[in-house]
């Protein structure tokens, strides 16, 4: 987001100089002074009648303002201006040397010479741009400049300022996909993003929440059918068809009841405390063990999480149940890094193949429906455990192992410095 408003900036800022810098340029080519070879003409005329009211009269001429001195003026000579001077002297029928020569000050001189040794000196009027013109010019490309940075630089925040409300907004967004409310305050086009953003989170809370009720709904109303179905394959006579029936019936009741799991998981409002990270770990290896599930446990360095003790129980139970079911056997560890307190769950297993890493964490989600029937679960303990670690601000990642295996790895904030619970 800085970097856009900076090429904003940046944008307008270019825009503003380019407008003044053409503009300029093309106020120079129309208001400067003729050039002086099509100026040098007339003065030359003037210039020769003086010198020769001078050669006839000197009195007259010293009168009327003319200077004769016994040398041509000081200065740099200008040898381009004295050569224009001299031929317009001679288009006009007067040959004679004359010099025009730049004084320290900037003002133009010119020299004629007389026949009696001396010379005529008078000013020329200036017909280009003042002495220092280019320092002005400089000088005036500054100050436009400097104003069109804080002007550039204020315009692109007042753009950027409903783009910033935006990335906060989607900075803040929770689990649940919804967002804080945000203050529908400030200038028009503020207050227009503010309340669309609103309505926004309350759409997707809506939605949200009509998913899960639909969802709890479903599961709860599937319980007095799946009930009067038991009831009825209990009567059924041929022992092999009515294990059959009971199976089905029992694989239904597990997705029933891990569905309402999900959803109690999504709206779960668990209040968060401290909780040794690897006393859970060591706590939930110790269960499976006792269940006969190959899982070991590895370097369990100690940790402490701000997180629901249950909730995260539960999730890194059904990772671990999920690696010794479907990997033949898993090593847990835990292990710290930075600010973070890292679980790391590796399965001997086949692995899931890598366009489908993608889908681990889908509801129901099964590499292959015929091959996993023989496994129990409804294939909800993935994103079951994903929404929980989630809402605690954890990241969960899941890669295939070389040359095989699975490699499980749960991410929490951690928080050693406080004490933590139990």
């Amino acid at each position: 987001m800085r970097s856009l408003g900076a090429r904003l900036a940046i944008l307008l800022l270019t825009a503003i100089v380019l407008v003044v810098i053409t503009s300029s340029f093309a106020a120079n080519l129309v208001m400067r002074g003729p050039r002086p070879e099509a100026t040098m003409e007339p003065m030359a005329h003037q210039l020769s009648i003086l010198a020769k009211l001078a050669e006839k009269d000197r009195a007259a001429a010293i009168a009327a303002g003319v200077v004769i001195a016994a040398a041509p003026a000081d200065g740099q000579p200008d040898e381009p201006l004295s050569g224009f001077l001299m031929e317009s002297l001679r288009r006009t029928g007067d040959v004679r040397v004359a010099t025009v020569s730049r004084q320290p000050t900037g003002t133009m001189i010119a020299s004629l010479y007389l026949p009696d040794g001396k010379w005529m000196v008078m000013p020329l009027p200036e017909l280009g741009p003042p002495p220092g013109g280019w320092k002005i010019l400089a000088g005036w490309l500054g100050l436009i400049i400097a104003g069109s940075v804080l002007i550039s630089i204020f315009a692109a925040s007042k753009i950027m300022k409903p783009l910033r409300l935006l990335e906060r907004a989607s900075a803040e967004i929770g689990p649940d996909g919804t967002l804080p409310h945000v203050p529908e305050t400030g200038p028009g086009e503020i207050r227009v993003t503010a309340r669309a953003l609103n309505e926004l989170s309350a759409r997707v809370k809506a939605a949200t929440e009509s998913r899960m009720r639909l969802v709890a709904a479903a599961g709860h109303d599937l319980r007095t059918p799946m009930t009067r179905m038991r009831l009825r394959a209990e009567f059924i006579k041929d022992d092999e068809d009515r294990l059959k029936w009971l199976a089905d019936l029992e694989e239904l009741d597990t997705i029933a009841d891990s569905a309402i799991g999900l959803v109690r998981e999504e709206i779960s409002k668990d209040s968060l405390q401290c909780v040794r990270l690897d006393t859970i770990v060591a706590n939930i290896v110790s269960e499976l063990t006792a269940m006969g599930m190959a899982v070991k446990a590895g370097e369990l360095q100690p940790a402490t999480i701000c997180a629901g003790s249950l909730a995260v129980t539960r999730a890194l139970r059904n990772l671990l149940i999920n690696a010794a079911t479907h990997g033949q056997s898993a090593i847990v560890t835990v292990t710290r890094s930075g600010d973070k307190a890292i679980v790391t769950i590796v399965d001997t297993g086949p692995g899931i193949p890598e366009e489908r890493l993608s889908q681990v964490f889908e509801p129901f989600f099964r590499i292959d429906i015929a091959r996993q029937r023989s496994f129990p679960g409804a294939g909800l303990g993935m994103a079951i455990a994903k929404e929980i670690i989630s809402r605690f601000e954890g990241e969960i990642t899941v890669r295939n192992r070389h040359p095989r295996g699975l490699e499980q790895i749960v991410a929490f904030k951690n928080r050693s410095d406080r004490p933590a619970a139990g």
